[in-house]
């Protein structure tokens, strides 16, 4: 069973992934982002290093899909090659900060990966609003995320509702996080993880 969390930066997918791994004694496959070599000169200057930022996502992503598919054991991930194409490399190329040039290399690459690729068996989707994105990412305190842009936050979520209202790859799970505190209030993780061990057994029923 392969479960995936996706939404936008701040929405709580890796926490969520930690929990419900340990929970449920999955293994938990990490977005790479403390290690990511990129990611504080992005923010610094989109435009320059939009390109390699996405393409070390692009990478790092398939290497975790092969990881997983090869092991064959129950494995949740934090977020999907899905997202680094659809929502985050489209977002930066409408936005100026990805080439045409870029962009179509960066098509190129991830329409190569994509039939190697197998679907989750259900992506739980975190929908946040931005007051909530913007209230998480204060709270972790990453010194290269305080040059974030609140306009960069609101083009996201703008694809992600396009991408979610169309999803066919696989089931899908829509979890609207707004109101909840599952780190703090274990009410609410309990209601989450109630949401997903329905969907889990009707996919092995």
């Amino acid at each position: 069973m392969h479960l995936a969390i996706a939404g936008n930066i701040g929405s709580g997918k890796t926490t969520l992934a930690e929990m419900l791994g340990k929970h449920l004694g999955w293994d938990i496959e990490f977005e790479s982002v403390d290690n990511n070599p990129y990611l504080p000169d992005f923010y610094a200057d989109m435009k320059r290093w939009a390109f390699h930022l996405q393409v070390y996502f692009l990478n790092s992503r398939f290497n975790q899909i092969k990881k997983i598919q090869e092991k064959k054991s129950n494995t949740i991930q934090d977020r999907t090659i899905y997202e680094d194409a659809y929502i985050f490399a489209a977002n930066l190329y409408k936005s100026g900060f990805l080439s045409q040039r870029d962009y179509d290399s960066y098509l190129s690459l991830f329409n190569s990966m994509i039939p190697h690729v197998k679907a989750p068996d259900l992506l739980i989707y975190l929908k946040a609003d931005i007051s909530k994105l913007v209230g998480q990412i204060e709270k972790r305190g990453r010194d290269y995320e305080t040059t974030m842009r609140i306009d960069y936050l609101k083009n996201l979520n703008k694809h992600y509702e396009e991408w979610i209202s169309s999803y066919r790859e696989g089931n899908l799970l829509i979890v609207d996080v707004n109101e909840l505190d599952f780190v703090e209030r274990p009410t609410d993780f309990s209601f989450i993880l109630e949401k997903v061990n329905r969907e889990i057994f009707g996919l092995f029923s």
